[in-house]
Formats: C-alpha cells, structure tokens, sequence
C-alpha cells in the first residue's frame, strides 16, 4: 500500500536530503510538488489544501530555514503532518461495554463488508479472546446469509441460525437476544450493501440502528474507489452516528487516498484495514507507522508483531540453541525462508523495512519475487539430508544433480551457497557481539514479560532485517543474484 505516493513523496526529499541550507522559496517548491503528489494519490482536495498548509505554514519557519539539517527537519515536519491526517493516536475497537457489544456494519454494495465481518470476528475471537456471534441482516443479496455461515465456520465464529423471510430489524432483535442469552461478548451485524442514493435502503439501517443500539457503527470503504470513498463516508455519517471506519483491499491500493481523506472529512477514525483476501488479512490501522511507510522510513514495529505471531516458539528456541553453538545448515535456511512466506513474503518485509523504496527497486529490477523463495526452497528439497546439514561436500557431479532435481541451473545453486555462507558468516559476528540479546536491544527497550521478548525484538531464531542477505535487498548489496527465467 501506499507504494505510488511513497515513491513520489521520496522523490521530493531526497532533494532535500544532505543540503546545508535551504531558502523559502526552495521550502515553498517542494511543498509544491508534495501537493501534487497528493492529488495524484487520490486524495480529497479539500484535504490536500489544509495538508499542505499546515507544513507549510511550519516548514518556513525559523527552525527549520536555520537548522544544521533543514531536509530532515522537512521531512519531520511532513510526517507529523501526515500522522495528525490520518489521526494522531490508534482507535481501539470498542468491545469492553457491557456484554454483548453490538457492533454495526455498514457500506456500500460489493465494498467487502460481509468478508471484513468474518476477518473482525476471527480477530476478535482469536487476538482479544472475546466470544463472538455474527449475524446476517442482508436479505436483498442471494445466498448472502449463507455466506456469512460459511465464513463463520472458517473462522470458528458461531453464526446466527437463518429464518427465512425475517426481516433485518426482526433478525437484529433476535441476534441481541440470543447474544445475550448464550453469554457472547461480542455482536456483528452484517447489514446489506446499499447505494447511498437508495433511500429505502439507507433508512431501513436507520431503523437497524435505532433497534440494535450499537456500541459501534463501522464504515466498510473499499480503497481502490479513491476520490467517491469521500462521498460515501459524508452520504454515511449524515444518516448514523459512524464510530470509526474499516478501509478493504489496501493491500491493491498503491495510491493511498482513500486513507488520507478518510479521517480529516468524517472525523472518525480508521481503525482496521484489509490487507488481502485470507481471514487473517485484517490489521488495526496505526496512524503514525502508515505514516512511516509512506516517507519510506519502513515500519519495524508491525514487522516484528508479525513475526511474533507467526513463528513458533518451540521452532525459534530450538533455532537459537543452534545459532547459539554456532550452527547454521541448508535446513535453518530453508525454515529462514519458510519464515519470509509466513511474514507475507518478500514484497511484505520489504514494505516494513527502512529504505522500502530503495529495496523494492532493487528487488523489482532484479526479478526477485515471491516466487523466487520457492525456486530457493526447490534447490534445498533437492538436497539430501546429509548435503542439507553440512553444504560443504557439495561437489560438481552433486550440484547436477542438485540443479536438474530443482529445475534450476548449477549457477542458481552455487548462488544459493553463496547466500548461507553470507548468512553463516552474519550469524557468527552477531553471536561476537553478544547474540541474540545484543539483537533484541537494538530493536526497543525493556522486557516484555507476555512474550517473553523485549519490546520491537525479533523472537529467536527469526531473521533479522540487518541480516537479510544482499542478494535479497539487504544492506551493502543489490538483490541482482537470484534471476529465475522461465
């Protein structure tokens, strides 16, 4: 996401990155093309407007016109600005009132909102640990009532039973009371896809509110429809009281408009965004990290959160007694790149790392993608156990071997060698300066009991950023030595 916007933006800085002095008229230049930028991204006018006012109005001033590092205290100035657009703190789902908190969910049609219900509740169920009840209020679409059940038990969310031909203020009615009535914490209501034109439709979820009393009214707004995601929240929030607002497929939004409009014209907060179309592609959205990704300044702390909810703890702790003995095989490497998939892959870590524009340039001219780590994968599953755990005796007739079993080249194996015995060597130097504990430290500071890890540390046995190979975008190297042609 934001992947256009932050190369433009980046564009703009780095020409005033490492000058020694800049004048007004240079300030007033770049703010110039910020706000071309902007529009380019889709963002609302009237919110480009007051964006590139306020820096602006910040950015010519005395402290930054006389500071030693004016490009940077540009950029600063353009990130807080950024961070009070998108909405200065992270909103928190309101689920703590009194059980059940009935939570409402409302949008346009085909905006996601019946899938974005089943990710909530598997969020809610599975990371808050609340017990969650969804129930279908959309009796215009086909089958969506079925839908929803099927999602629910994908998710391992119980579902309301359906009653032919209910309507939805007499479903929400029934939804509280069984709610209530079998101790669920939490209530979704899924309400049909309407038109903001349809005034039978917007009126039937007045009522809906009315009935239910909904602790939460989320907006569902699908990114990719930019400048209209604007109209769709104002024809919205003038029918009910909206609480905050949930943006899907950000995952296929290179532009990121929708997002920076979003909170300046309702005045509610983002607070989930849809990264993909698996159950578990819903993220709370955190103003300042977005923020982050999109100056390029990468976002470590999500990267990190990821790894620890992905990588598993008896797997790591077994890792880090080997890394510790100073062992690091064809096996480790291949649960390394195993780790990479789970983490969402290459074009994933790259986007949360410092310099993402830099990284996935390289990665990109290069042809490394995704499927590139399983091309990666192939060669290791072509070795034997006994090559696997000491690479070393790999000799001609081997690498053959090796390369026709994999469907690759003899060159892509040997480059493959290469790359563990780069990451041997930065396993050994990072055991020289004190292991993993040394690691954990440069990445936040005291311990985090709950995950037995200090804040912002990787868990054992995950790769660190600084430890990503140059072949893989990692520093000091171009990601030019895995070319796969087919």
């Amino acid at each position: 996401m934001f992947e256009s916007l932050s190369d433009r933006l980046n564009a703009v800085f780095d020409k005033l990155r490492g000058r020694g002095a800049l004048t007004e008229l240079e300030v007033r230049g770049a703010m110039r093309e910020v706000r071309i930028a902007l529009l380019e991204a889709d963002v609302a006018l009237p919110v480009v407007k007051a964006f590139v006012d306020r820096a602006t109005e910040r950015a010519v001033g005395a402290e930054v016109l006389k500071s030693v590092t004016p490009g940077q205290q540009v950029v600063k100035i353009v990130h807080d600005t950024l961070v009070e657009t998108l909405g200065a703190e992270t909103a928190d789902i309101r689920v703590d009132a009194a059980p059940p908190a009935v939570i409402m969910m409302v949008g346009l049609q085909g905006s996601g909102k019946t899938t974005t219900t089943a990710k909530l509740a598997k969020h809610l169920s599975g990371k808050r640990r609340k017990k969650v009840l969804m129930a279908s209020l959309d009796v215009n679409r086909p089958a969506a009532q079925e839908q929803l059940a099927i999602l629910g038990a994908q998710a391992g969310v119980a579902t309301l039973p359906i009653i032919p031909g209910q309507q939805p203020t007499d479903i929400a009615r029934r939804a509280c009371e069984a709610a209530t009535l079998q101790g669920h914490d939490v209530l979704l209501l899924d309400t049909a896809g309407r038109l903001h034109v349809d005034e039978g439709l917007m009126a039937e979820m007045e009522a809906v509110a009315a009935s239910a009393k909904p602790h939460e009214i989320l907006l569902v707004v699908d990114a990719l429809t930019g400048q209209d995601a604007v109209n769709v929240a104002r024809s919205f929030s003038g029918r009910v009281e909206l609480t905050g607002v949930i943006l899907t497929r950000m995952d296929g939004d290179a532009r990121g408009g929708a997002a920076l409009s979003m909170r300046e014209v309702t005045g509610r907060p983002i607070k989930f965004v849809g990264t993909g179309e698996k159950l578990d592609a819903l993220e709370p959205f955190h103003p300042e990290r977005a923020a982050g990704r999109i100056l390029g300044m990468g976002d470590v702390v999500s990267l990190v959160e990821r790894a620890a909810e992905t990588i598993d703890a008896e797997d790591a702790q077994k890792m880090a007694e080997k890394l510790a003995k100073g062992g690091f095989d064809m096996t480790d490497l291949l649960a390394q790149f195993r780790q990479m998939k789970k983490l969402g892959g290459l074009g994933a870590l790259a986007s949360m790392l410092p310099g993402i524009g830099k990284a996935q340039a390289a990665m990109k001219q290069a042809g490394v993608t995704d499927s590139t780590l399983a091309h990666l994968e192939a060669i290791i599953l072509s070795m034997t156990p006994k090559e696997r755990a000491k690479p070393e005796i790999l000799n001609a007739r081997r690498k053959i071997r090796i390369a026709r079993g994999s469907g690759t080249t003899v060159q892509e194996v040997n480059r493959l060698l290469k790359m563990h015995a780069d990451m041997a060597t930065a396993m050994k130097r990072l055991r020289k300066m004190g292991g993993m504990k040394a690691l954990a430290g440069m990445f936040g500071g005291g311990a985090d009991p709950a995950a037995g890890l200090p804040p912002g540390a990787l868990p054992p046995g995950a790769l660190p950023p600084g430890l990503l190979p140059p072949s893989m975008g990692g520093p000091g190297g171009v990601a030019g030595n895995f070319r796969f042609k087919r």
